[in-house]
């Protein structure tokens, strides 16, 4: 699917009636909301070993030793994945501290091969940053980004007989290829006031995470996960209220529902009179509600202390020069330039900038070319080629053509050698195949048939046969005009110049109205 093709409001709800309610008695309450966003990283290998970092292996085929947690085995950091951690940094206008640490995580769960989780606790990698995000009043909501981290995945679990949910499981099914893969943990404050809100701060950390080529953030795979932290309190309170984590929302969609649900359940709980429990709980997609999982654990539960395998972790000055050189050209600098450089609308630049990919590909189409080359290629790009990356669920990267073959395309349409309208069958076959265009046209025989002494027969042929709507035509009936070259076209199946056989056919006509006048 095309990155960005999500509008920021289809995971919405009314910001108005999802941020506040009022009970029986008068009193208003207002959802507090923090977003734990976990984030796999864009690294050839994981975070303390050598084994392949790489989604859809076939089960347990992508582990060793090291991560699998066997006794003996020792981690060596991956320095891309620490590069990967200031990057993001970097884009969320956080603060980097000079000293950094890994720390143990104590926990016992069958995903954690070790029984413990390397992490940061108390130094991690980058602090105090931020991101605006729009609201749905048309205002922009400043959130504070609290801490970004550095740990290692869990494996993946799958809850097996039953109702497939963990806790009437008649089996459960462990792969670790994920175990050990690099991940950052971005932490917000509770600084989001609506479930559109929370909405619109994923999509856009999700779109500058893939800007900057920190993750591919494909929810669907797991490279990007969300965990929502709710509370509710009375409007106009300073303390936070009893807080409830929420777990298994795998789409923005489903971000946006479990909080909604969320909220709403809490303040009738404060309705009835009973307290709100501190607790981790699952939202259901097909119910569309949350559900107990365990009470919420506290930092002291995990048994926090320093990782005794890793030293700490100095960024110096050369290093954060060194990442802030490789940052891309921000998304909103590049807006602007493309708009500017091909005189586009800002709708075209807007959209060719949904996705880096998709930049990168248009300016290697448009490269050395005119405006009108751009104005084309916008075109193609964001009508017949989106088109076939959505039917397809594909991304522009992944495309069996590339840039090459799209302006070689754009040139068989310009040198008159195809038609637009064969121009889309043969994007068609590049997109299954891969085939460059003059091999398709060739292989085809779609050559444009441009001649006038090739055409005029065919013309003449189609005049003969619908003598009712050249009357028609002749009469002052402009529409029949159209019929009759769409038979022309359908005629040589779409071979025929469109310029010529227009041309041809109004000679034809005319012919045949002097005929008459002088009848």
């Amino acid at each position: 699917m095309v990155e960005g093709a999500m509008t920021l409001h289809q995971a919405s709800v009314d910001a108005t009636a999802a941020s506040r309610v009022e009970d029986t008695a008068g009193v208003e309450f207002e959802v507090v909301i923090g977003l734990e966003v976990h984030v796999e990283l864009l690294t050839r290998t994981k975070l303390f070993c050598g084994c392949p970092n790489r989604f859809g292996g076939s089960p347990n085929t992508q582990v060793c030793p090291v991560c699998l947690g066997l006794p003996g085995t020792l981690p060596v950091l991956n320095r891309a994945a620490v590069d990967q951690v200031l990057r993001a940094a970097l884009i969320l206008d956080c603060e980097i501290p000079r000293h950094s640490k890994f720390d143990r995580k104590n926990y016992f769960y069958p995903d954690m091969p070790r029984n413990f989780q390397i992490s940061q606790y108390d130094r991690p990698l980058a602090v105090h940053g931020h991101l605006d995000v729009e609201t749905s009043d048309g205002g922009v909501r400043r959130v504070g980004i609290l801490r970004i981290h550095l740990e290692e995945d869990t494996g993946k679990s799958t809850h097996g007989g039953g109702s497939g949910r963990i806790e009437s499981a008649e089996y459960t099914l462990e792969d670790y290829n994920r175990a050990g893969v690099p991940l950052a943990e971005i932490v917000s404050e509770p600084d989001l006031a609506s479930a559109d809100e929370a909405a619109c701060y994923l999509t856009r950390l999700r779109e500058r995470l893939r800007w900057a080529g920190v993750s591919d953030c494909k929810m669907e795979e797991g490279s990007l996960r969300c965990d929502a932290n709710v509370s509710v309190r009375p409007r106009g309170a300073v303390a936070l209220g009893t807080r409830a984590e929420i777990k298994n929302m795998n789409s923005i969609r489903s971000v946006a529902r479990a909080i909604e649900h969320e909220w709403r359940r809490q303040v009738e709980v404060v309705r009835s009179g009973r307290a709100v429990v501190q607790e981790t709980r699952a939202w259901d997609e097909d119910r569309g509600v949350t559900h107990s999982l365990r009470s919420k654990e506290e930092a002291n539960d995990y048994r926090y202390f320093p990782e005794p395998d890793l030293v700490p972790l100095e960024v110096d000055d050369v290093w954060m020069a060194r990442i802030r050189a490789s940052l891309p050209e921000p998304a909103q600098d590049r807006r602007r330039r493309i708009a500017a450089a091909y005189a586009l609308s800002d709708y075209d630049a807007t959209a060719l900038t949904r996705s880096r990919a998709f930049a990168d590909f248009f300016e290697r189409v448009v490269v050395g070319g005119s405006g009108a080359l751009a104005k084309e290629a916008a075109n193609w790009l964001l009508g017949d080629v989106s088109r076939l990356l959505n039917a397809n669920n594909e991304s522009i990267e992944n495309a069996k053509f590339g840039p090459e073959g799209l302006r070689e395309m754009m040139a068989l349409v310009e040198d008159g050698v195809i038609s637009k309208k064969l121009a889309k069958d043969v994007l068609d076959e590049m997109f299954a195949s891969g085939a460059s265009p003059k091999s398709i046209v060739d292989a085809h025989g779609w050559r444009q048939i441009g001649s006038s002494d090739d055409l005029r027969p065919v013309v003449r042929g189609v005049v003969e046969r619908h003598p009712g709507v050249v009357d028609d035509y002749l009469g002052g009936k402009e529409k029949a005009f159209g019929f009759l070259v769409g038979q022309v076209m359908a005629t040589t199946r779409g071979k025929a110049s469109p310029a010529v056989a227009n041309t041809l056919l109004r000679e034809v006509l005319e012919e045949r109205r002097a005929r008459q006048e002088e009848t």
